[in-house]
């Protein structure tokens, strides 16, 4: 396997047990990383109650782990590049695995937000990574497969944050209430850096060179002033700040791109390079994973927000309802895998369809059932989105880094984790405006939520018909050859 002196996506030497036991530690980073942004979700309230947090210290205890996870990602790509992607992936784990500690030991809500803090940077450490590994580790013919195994590792680990937070927070541990969904990362921390430090080869980017300061001092400003209000301001009420940091963010992405392109014109490594949106192909694919995480973000927060305040369930309630849902993703994305080979980006066309059909029989559903909503009508509408987000979610991310080289695959999952979390973010915060605007209707609780869970779901809709409209003006590349 290449070493840190050569990128390992030249043809690897190991055999290919080897290059997929390699995969599935890493994706235990990935793993954690989704994981911990919505186990603590759950533990909220039991954290507020044992710490006498305030709501503000509450929602900076969520929110902190969001930010620096954000802001940090392209840097941490980049690290990856320089130093190499076993190393940062394992530095990320190490102070993953230590922040975790810390949170779970937490005296206050000071030292919680603190050590959340530093858990969203060492999970921008690791994530990147993986996309990266990905690409160097397998030969082009197998890498739908594995693009295939981390999308069904997102979409595992997004519903069993819920469910195995509420199984902790309810079995009370010891007494600990809620420390034990921080001291559940530890030993899966230590075992991973162990099976890492054996399997996992080491790879950089070939032509890497020192980090660009400036760029990364421009960038982290921008993505501060974006992120921050795009998180909070929902929660805030959408104070003047808010809007005054959203649109100083854009000058600062401009000084950021006037950065880039200085530090490429004398020839030295930039951050980002600019190359990267000269490709149709990257940046819209990048637009495109944008708006399709836009809308599983949404659409997954007026879920919650329908299971656990319109039809009273608890947290564990909440989470066991999305079973199903998430059950059809598994399946499909391991499915997907193997049909992208074949069928090539019809697959996710098909995909993109069927989850705006999931969409549209369950904002009907909503709007039309009143009083007498319930789960299991909301059920086969939410398990046709499952199956049409697993077709199209993992193999997009393959299908953006189906044509980047070896010298930017690091930076390019930067951005393509970036985009996933701007997405979000953006959806999450759009959908929310909506979902309570549209509260508060006729006919009871059930029949209130019902309602706001239509509108705000006839924006999945649209999300979902750009979504589709973006992936058939996606330029087309050659199909891999089935492995």
């Amino acid at each position: 396997m290449s070493t840190s002196q050569t990128d390992a996506r030249a043809v690897p030497t190991e055999a290919p047990t080897a290059q997929w036991r390699a995969l599935w530690v890493v994706l235990i980073g990935a793993f954690m990383a989704i994981l911990d942004t919505f186990i603590v979700l759950v533990a909220a309230p039991a954290i507020q109650a044992d710490l006498g947090a305030s709501n503000a210290e509450l929602q900076l205890v969520v929110v902190a782990y969001q930010l620096t996870y954000a802001i940090a990602l392209i840097t941490g790509a980049r690290l990856g590049d320089l130093y190499g992607r076993k190393r940062l992936f394992m530095w990320g784990m190490a102070l993953f695995t230590l922040s975790s500690v810390v949170c779970a030991i937490a005296p206050t809500t000071t030292t919680l937000i603190v050590a959340r803090l530093v858990q969203g940077v060492s999970a921008a450490l690791m994530f990147p990574q993986v996309f990266a590994i990905i690409q160097v580790l397998l030969p082009p013919a197998q890498r739908h497969r594995a693009f295939s195994a981390l999308g069904a590792t997102i979409g595992v680990s997004t519903i069993l944050g819920q469910l195995v937070g509420g199984l902790l927070i309810a079995a009370n541990l010891f007494g600990t209430s809620w420390r034990p969904v921080f001291w559940v990362n530890v030993p899966i921390g230590v075992i991973t850096l162990v099976l890492a430090a054996k399997l996992v080869p080491e790879s950089r980017a070939p032509q890497a060179r020192r980090l660009d300061l400036p760029g990364l001092a421009a960038l982290t400003v921008a993505m501060f002033l974006l992120i921050v209000p795009v998180v909070q301001g929902r929660q805030l009420g959408w104070p003047l700040w808010t809007w005054l940091s959203l649109a100083a963010s854009v000058p600062a992405f401009v000084l950021f791109a006037v950065i880039e392109r200085r530090v490429e014109a004398r020839g030295a490594a930039p951050l980002v390079s600019l190359r990267l949106f000269r490709d149709r192909a990257f940046t819209m694919g990048i637009a495109l994973v944008i708006v399709a995480y836009a809308g599983v973000n949404s659409f997954f927060l007026v879920l919650s927000l329908m299971l656990q305040d319109g039809l009273g369930q608890n947290a564990l309630g909440a989470g066991l309802s999305y079973t199903p849902l998430a059950a059809a993703f598994f399946a499909t994305s391991l499915l997907a895998g193997k049909l992208v080979p074949r069928y090539g980006r019809r697959v996710l066309e098909v995909g993109s369809v069927i989850s705006g059909v999931g969409f549209v029989a369950t904002m009907v559903l909503a709007l039309t059932a009143g009083s007498s909503l319930d789960i299991g009508l909301l059920m086969p509408g939410l398990i046709v989105v499952g199956v049409g987000n697993g077709l199209l979610l993992p193999q997009l991310l393959n299908t953006v880094l189906s044509r980047i080289g070896p010298n930017e695959v690091g930076m390019a999952s930067g951005v393509l984790s970036t985009g996933q979390q701007v997405g979000g973010a953006l959806g999450v915060a759009v959908i929310g405006v909506l979902f309570f605007s549209a509260l508060g209707g006729p006919g009871g609780q059930v029949a209130s939520y019902g309602h706001a869970l239509g509108v705000a779901v006839g924006l999945n809709v649209l999300i979902a018909l750009v979504a589709t409209v973006l992936l058939f003006a996606l330029p087309k590349v050659n199909k891999p050859a089935a492995a």
